[in-house]
């Protein structure tokens, strides 16, 4: 009697310790997106003020001065026809890629894709001057078609490398018997690994869609004109203006409140599929 007290007060206690760790866990992470939201939200003197205040009047004068600074609609724009052109480009040639590497034998297959995955090694910054070259001499330069491919390659490496594991997971004898019944290479890619291989393309797309949304690398270096700047630019074009607080960290923050939404609503429509890829990513 006293061993299952004693077992069931342990147990007690572990709950306990856990419960508190996560609850310091989700405030650390939840922390910094209410002081981000409360900051977009308040007026530029509320942010200095001393003691601080935490729930301020709510207010969309900093929407309003963000818009009047920038072309705001049209770097919003922009960044969505970055990031989905971005996402669809990377999982199409990453896909046809990661079959080619998981069904076709040839010489070389596994240095290949090793080599794919090393790529990534290479920093970003050490390739704007090859890649600006590049495109100076496809003329893509100051164009989304340019910024599109130019991190639809560098995507590429990672995407390639995971969707190769999803694609062997699909026994080869299903696609042998499709095969012997007369059907096309396109229909074996339609209805039968598309389907199996779902949950990955779903994970890879979320991730890529989020790394073009967020990247500020290339539109900075490659484009000089509104017709091709995204929303992560807009930070670096803020000006304080007459504001006698220093930078306006309230209209940076209603640009980072803006960029972080369609995120967060991709994830929490997503997460179920998120979950899935993960898990069947992590069997072979």
């Amino acid at each position: 009697m006293m061993v299952r007290t004693f077992k069931r007060s342990a147990f007690r206690g572990n709950a306990f310790f856990t419960y508190a760790f996560f609850l310091l866990f989700s405030l650390a992470v939840l922390l910094p997106i209410y002081w981000l939201l409360r900051s977009s939200f308040a007026m530029p003197s509320d942010l200095i003020k001393t003691p601080l205040v935490y729930f301020p009047t709510p207010t969309l004068r900093n929407f309003q001065t963000l818009i009047e600074q920038v072309p705001f609609v049209e770097y919003v724009r922009n960044s969505l026809v970055f990031a989905l052109s971005t996402t669809i480009l990377s999982l199409l040639v990453s896909y046809l890629a990661a079959y080619a590497f998981a069904r076709i034998p040839f010489p070389g297959s596994g240095i290949l894709l090793w080599i794919l995955l090393i790529s990534m090694a290479l920093p970003d910054v050490g390739t704007i001057v090859p890649l600006y070259r590049i495109l100076n001499g496809l003329k893509l330069l100051d164009t989304i078609t340019g910024l599109t491919l130019v991190l639809s390659s560098t995507l590429t490496p990672f995407t390639v490398w995971v969707l190769v594991s999803f694609i062997k997971q699909v026994p080869y004898e299903i696609e042998e018997a499709a095969i012997i019944d007369g059907a096309s290479l396109i229909q074996i890619f339609w209805r039968i690994l598309l389907p199996v291989t779902a949950p990955g393309l779903v994970t890879m797309g979320l991730i890529n869609f989020i790394n073009a949304w967020n990247n500020l690398l290339y539109p900075l270096s490659f484009s000089t004109s509104p017709s091709s700047k995204t929303l992560s630019v807009a930070i670096t074009e803020i000006y304080a203006g007459f504001s006698p607080y220093g930078k306006p960290w309230e209209l940076v923050s209603a640009v980072g409140v803006t960029m972080v939404f369609p995120v967060v609503i991709l994830i929490l429509f997503s997460q179920r599929a998120i979950v899935s890829g993960l898990i069947r990513g992590a069997i072979k």
